[in-house]
């Protein structure tokens, strides 16, 4: 505007309608690419023309808060559903959404020579899978009797090597982390035509295993810490959902019955957090549980080492940003037993599968990984627990060297 001249009704009507939908000066005049003092006097000169804003612009904003609305509702509605069925029909407090640290988990025992906590990580059980031995070479057999077979031996044996550094088992209590791919699932066609099991079968079958390994476990140590995370291969979607991953997953519910089970058991905390990573403390050292399916690719002959040393990073980077910080992240998924400062990836109770073979990945074992956390040094004692048949071994000297 320059001089007396008025201003043209259309401008003046198109400053009112920008107010209108952006409900702020400020905003409004930035997207007509106004100064907020020629926007506002345009503002002023549409009331004093009478001009009211175009009576479409009431309806769209009408219809949109109506959509926020409906997905309020729906959001409620869903959340609703999922306290639902922890509370109504599981029967489950929802304290095991939260990690309330318990004292023996939090406040170091007296005495120097005590070890400190050990950590024992079961994922990728893969429960329900065959793997044919004729099609790998003859190098594993997997199916549920062995699946079975590798679980009992799996609690026996982290005992044995536990007491091996304390022969009196002299620990305040275990972490029994559970870090997803709890069953095989249907989530391929080849899953769906050769698993032995169905995935509610297989649930069942499983609850039934852990059952005995969790009070097995808590007989020997006292109390038992569970943090729990799913993995991707129980879902029951045609692709892994970001929201929801948890209640579209039988590892979920698979927890939230064990849960139940050990609720009034004092010796027992379950921790099963609604999204994909499960932050606890053990002492001062700040875990974070993922399973791992996150972290994608392979990187020549490093193999999974790229993505997953990227994905660790990435994860620090943004836990930082919004205050989670935390000292070592565990996974699972990618079925290679893998243990450094800040990362720990777990090996699998499967073992070598047709897909590995074919893919020519590395030869692994089925393993799982057990550690120690000590008050004062952090992570220690590193304990591999290997699940294949015990071999007949030859005599041989205790140490040789090449002449």
């Amino acid at each position: 505007m320059s001089g007396n001249k008025p201003l043209d009704r259309k401008l003046a009507q198109q400053a009112l309608d920008a107010l209108t939908r952006a409900g702020s000066a400020t905003t409004a005049a930035e997207q007509l690419g106004l100064n907020l003092a020629t926007f506002n006097t345009r503002v002023r000169c549409a009331k004093n023309y009478g001009l009211k804003p175009d009576a479409s612009i009431k309806q769209e904003q009408a219809a949109y808060i109506k959509r926020l609305e409906a997905d309020l509702a729906k959001a409620q509605k869903d959340g609703l559903t999922h306290g639902a069925i922890r509370r109504g029909i599981i029967g489950l407090a929802d304290s095991v959404t939260r990690m309330e640290t318990p004292k023996w988990l939090a406040e170091p025992l007296r005495g120097e020579s005590r070890p400190g906590v050990p950590t024992l990580f079961l994922s990728d059980l893969h429960w329900g899978e065959v793997v044919h031995p004729s099609q790998i070479g003859g190098v594993n057999k997997f199916n549920i009797e062995i699946a079975q077979q590798r679980l009992k031996r799996l609690g026996d044996r982290a005992v044995r090597l536990l007491s091996i550094i304390s022969p009196k088992l002299d620990y305040p209590g275990i972490v029994l982390a559970l870090g997803g791919d709890m069953i095989s699932g249907n989530i391929h066609d080849e899953l769906t035509a050769t698993n032995e099991l169905n995935s509610m079968p297989c649930v069942l079958d499983l609850y039934g295993q852990l059952t005995a390994l969790l009070e097995m476990l808590a007989e020997k140590f006292g109390h038992v810490a569970v943090p729990c995370v799913s993995g991707n291969h129980g879902r029951d979607t045609y692709k892994i959902w970001s929201k929801d991953r948890h209640h579209t997953s039988f590892d979920w519910l698979l927890y939230c019955f064990l849960a139940k089970r050990f609720e009034k058991d004092k010796r027992f905390l379950f921790y099963i957090p609604d999204g994909p990573d499960a932050l606890y403390r053990v002492y001062d050292h700040r875990y974070l549980l993922t399973h791992g399916d996150q972290f994608r690719g392979g990187d020549g002959m490093i193999g999974a080492l790229g993505p997953l040393i990227r994905g660790h990073h990435k994860k620090r980077s943004r836990n930082a940003q919004i205050h989670m910080e935390y000292d070592t992240m565990m996974c699972g998924h990618w079925h290679q037993y893998i243990h450094l400062t800040r990362l720990i990836v777990n090996g699998s109770l499967k073992g070598l599968d047709e897909y590995a073979f074919s893919n020519n990945f590395p030869f692994e074992v089925p393993q799982q990984a057990l550690w120690l956390t000590h008050p004062k040094y952090g992570i220690t004692y590193r304990m591999p627990v290997r699940l294949d048949e015990p071999k007949e071994s030859k005599k041989q000297n205790w140490v040789s060297f090449a002449g």
